[in-house]
């Protein structure tokens, strides 16, 4: 668990799991530490009402997300569960269909000057601002423009924290904060400096919003908002930001100024890294299976026609059939999270093993949603798998967003996010298998040390 060996995390996980069987026990620094890829051991903790605490591998992002809805537990994680989820209810869902679809077409613009059939793209780092520029919007009601400005202090901050955090992971040294501050110095006020940064950022936000809330609540008139608040791109639609703002806690006070930041970093960084990661692998796989990427242009040709101007609505991409068995292969075969974990408060009985308190586990979802025990052909790009859904999985040998009370919140909202970029993707170009192959490494969020590669044509519509 030391990682010094040069072959990557998924696997050396693997070549584990193969000597030593579905579950056994590494030691990380001087802490045991239980890892498992046994679907029935996953299903008694995941489904708990009781192990809901992360685990130490987390606490590398206290200094980011500070007590948020990821990093919490107990009764704070249970009072803020239960304000946010409302968020992710579809009709809200629905108007951010707007925003993605939006971005994305931007996305599809500044990919034209490299779509000529020659180049090689790495896909990673334009998706990356894309999501960048959605999640912000919709998080927060502003807009931050990434994408036309990649280089603004917020996006680089954006970019050092993520990259150092990720780096931080694969050395377990780093996890703990005075041990990275000790051993990485440079690195440890670059990443302090990028979080002052985007604190700055979403503290000046939610300032100006509960003034543009307190406003419209005193005048009872959407022109009560503040002109000069449209002048940094805030908008008016409701965003996770204005839930928080009006929302109490169980005692009737509002929520603090920081809890709302965490809450708001909490899903900035969810909802970027995470669903960047995704949307990439996604169009990587598809230019790497030209049969699939076929059937599935058929599918949006056939329900959009010719014009690629005709925006994307909330109900167009709940019809696309294959469409969703695309994303549901891609996500079995390179889950964003290939790794999560939980800390034991009280001792977990297990089908033949009871870990006892003061336990860390960990859960290697990559090795779950490729058990040959389960899945025919794991390591097969094959979405025709789910349409008939007859693979032998259960619930917990098919969780890429976890599982459980603590289950990813955004999981809809990726996947909506999902869909309407693949389809404004293959609506425009054609893709291709353009350079080299990718080299998955975790580093918390899905990556590849090879960049994610492909070739873009411009679609010939007759």
């Amino acid at each position: 668990m030391q990682h010094k060996n040069k072959k990557d995390l998924h696997l050396k996980f693997q070549e584990f799991v193969s000597r030593f069987g579905k579950s056994f026990c590494a030691l990380l620094l001087r802490d045991l530490m239980v890892v498992t890829a046994d679907p029935r051991y996953v299903e008694e903790l995941l489904s708990s009402q009781k192990h809901i605490q992360k685990n130490q591998l987390y606490w590398l992002l206290r200094d980011w997300l500070g007590e948020g809805l990821l990093l919490s537990y107990d009764r704070k994680w249970q009072v803020m569960r239960k304000i946010i989820t409302p968020t992710f209810h579809f009709n809200i869902l629905e108007q951010f269909v707007d925003v993605f679809e939006r971005q994305s077409r931007v996305l599809v613009q500044k990919l034209s000057t490299l779509a000529d059939g020659a180049t090689t793209v790495d896909i990673y780092p334009h998706v990356g601002l894309m999501t960048l520029d959605v999640i912000a919007e919709t998080a927060m009601g502003v807009c931050v423009h990434a994408q036309q400005d990649s280089k603004s202090d917020f996006v680089q901050a954006v970019n050092d924290v993520t990259n150092i955090v990720a780096t931080r992971f694969i050395r377990p040294i780093l996890v703990f904060p005075r041990l990275f501050k000790l051993l990485r110095p440079q690195q440890y006020e670059k990443q302090m400096e990028g979080i002052r940064i985007m604190h700055r950022f979403t503290e000046q936000i939610i300032e100006e919003r509960r003034t543009a809330l307190q406003n419209k609540y005193n005048t009872s008139t959407e022109s009560a908002v503040n002109p000069e608040m449209l002048d940094i791109g805030l908008k008016p639609r409701m965003a996770l930001l204005d839930v928080l703002l009006q929302s109490t806690t169980t005692d009737g006070q509002p929520l603090t100024d920081a809890q709302i930041r965490d809450e708001v970093n909490t899903f900035m960084f969810e909802g970027h890294d995470t669903t960047t990661s995704a949307i990439s692998f996604c169009l990587y796989l598809l230019s790497r299976h030209p049969d699939c990427q076929r059937v599935l242009f058929e599918e949006i040709h056939n329900h959009f026609g010719t014009d690629t101007s005709r925006p994307i609505k909330y109900s167009d991409v709940q019809h696309l059939t294959y469409l969703n068995c695309v994303i549901k292969e891609t996500l079995r075969l390179y889950p964003p999270i290939p790794v999560i974990g939980r800390w034991l408060k009280e001792e977990l009985v297990l089908p033949d093993v009871t870990l006892p308190p003061r336990t860390n586990v960990l859960i290697l979802l990559w090795q779950i949603l490729r058990d040959p025990d389960v899945y025919t052909e794991p390591e097969r790009f094959w979405p025709e798998r789910h349409l008939e859904n007859n693979e032998r999985a259960n619930v917990f040998s098919n969780i890429p967003f976890s599982a459980g009370p603590r289950n990813c919140i955004g999981q809809r909202f990726a996947i909506l996010e999902m869909r309407t970029a693949i389809v404004q993707v293959l609506r425009h170009y054609e893709l291709m298998a353009f350079g080299v192959p990718i080299q998955p490494s975790i580093k918390i969020v899905l990556r590849s040390k090879s960049g994610v590669n492909v070739g873009l044509k411009r679609r010939a519509y007759v």
